[in-house]
Order: C-alpha cells, then structure tokens, then sequence
C-alpha cells in the first residue's frame, strides 16, 4: 500500500504542478502582448517563472534523490504549455500568442549543481536555486527574438486582461525600463532561494506524510 501511495502522490503532483505551470505562463507569461509594459511584464514574467519551476523541480529531484529529475520536470511542464499554445492556435491566435518559457537550461543548471555538489540538498538549493533565477530571464529573451514584429503583433492581437484604467496612455517608462533581464535576473535569484527552500521542505513533509 505505502509503495501504491508513494507513487500516487508522485504522479499526481507532477500533473497538478504541470497543468499550474501552463496557466500561470498563459496569464503571466505573455509580456509581449502588454505594449507599453512588455518590460515590467517580462520581470513579472521572470519572477513568476523561476520560482514556479524551482519549488517544483526541487521537489521532485529531493523526492526522487535522483540528478536528472529537474530537467525532466522541467520537459513536463514544456510539453503541456506548447499543447496550451496549440489550443490558442485553434481559437484562431497566431501560433507564437503564447510564450513558452525556456525552462529546460535552467533546470539543467539545477541538476548539474546536486550532481556535482555529490547530492548536497542545501547546495542545490542555495546554489540551484540562484543559479535558476539567474539563468531564465536570460534564457528567455530567446523569445523576444523569436517573435515576429512583436509591436504589430501586440496591437492587433491585445490581451484584454488589463482592465480600462490601467492601460497606459503613453509608454510607462520607468527606473528599470531598460534592463529587464537585469532586474529579472536579480529578483528572481534572490526569491529563487527561500522558495527552493519551501520546495525541499513540502518534499520532506511528503515523506513524512507518507511514512506515517
């Protein structure tokens, strides 16, 4: 029974983190579609994103005690966000509506860090976890590259999650409004760390759960 229930908890996490994966990249992820707040919303973006793929991919790596696992995770949730985009397409967006993030190097980085540090949980989660947050701003600008003519796209296909009185009437120019790698890059390390923390300790508190 406990080997049945082991493995229940498992998958079912898996699915669950997975599925929450792919919303969240569908309304926090789509910065290039906000115009005027294409930057803040790609540090939002980069926050979002790293700690959502953290806390999960360290979760299953300490449950699974295996290197590897965290890029594994981390195709999981690449392959439920592209079938996400196929579903857009269908409604009749074009095909690069939605941005799926470059989670894949970034979890690489995490599994090599518990491999080298020969499966040392604090280093995978002071050093992993930095190392994540670091990685996926930068990894994702690969986006923005990508995407054709992102201005004409963004206005004639406008996400309408902003309501009326916050959208901008002129271009939102702020402190950091020309580096938004750099201030992702930064937030998102520094919070990386305490929710990695909190990814090992959910992973505990399974165990303990299901030794019980």
């Amino acid at each position: 029974l406990m080997v049945w229930l082991r493995r229940t908890t498992h998958y079912l996490f898996i699915v669950v983190v997975a599925v929450n994966s792919t919303l969240l990249t569908i309304n926090a992820g789509d910065y290039i579609f906000y115009t005027d707040w294409a930057w803040t919303s790609f540090v939002v973006f980069s926050i979002s994103q790293s700690t959502m793929l953290v806390v999960g991919a360290i979760y299953y790596m300490l449950f699974t005690g295996v290197p590897g696992t965290a890029t594994y995770y981390a195709t999981i949730m690449t392959i439920y966000t592209w079938v996400a985009k196929g579903a857009w397409f269908a409604l009749g967006y074009p095909y690069d509506f939605v941005v799926t993030p470059v989670w894949i190097p970034s979890a690489m980085l995490l599994d090599l860090v518990y491999w080298a540090t020969r499966r040392n949980k604090h280093a995978a989660i002071i050093i992993g976890g930095t190392l994540v947050g670091l990685s996926l701003p930068i990894f994702n600008m690969i986006n923005l590259l990508l995407v054709r003519d992102p201005l004409e796209m963004a206005f004639k296909y406008p996400r309408p999650t902003l309501p009326p009185y916050m959208t901008p009437i002129e271009p939102q120019v702020g402190k950091f409004y020309n580096s938004p790698v750099a201030l992702g890059s930064g937030a998102a390390a520094a919070l990386s760390v305490p929710i990695a923390a909190l990814g090992a300790k959910l992973s505990t508190w399974t165990y303990r759960w299901m030794a019980a």
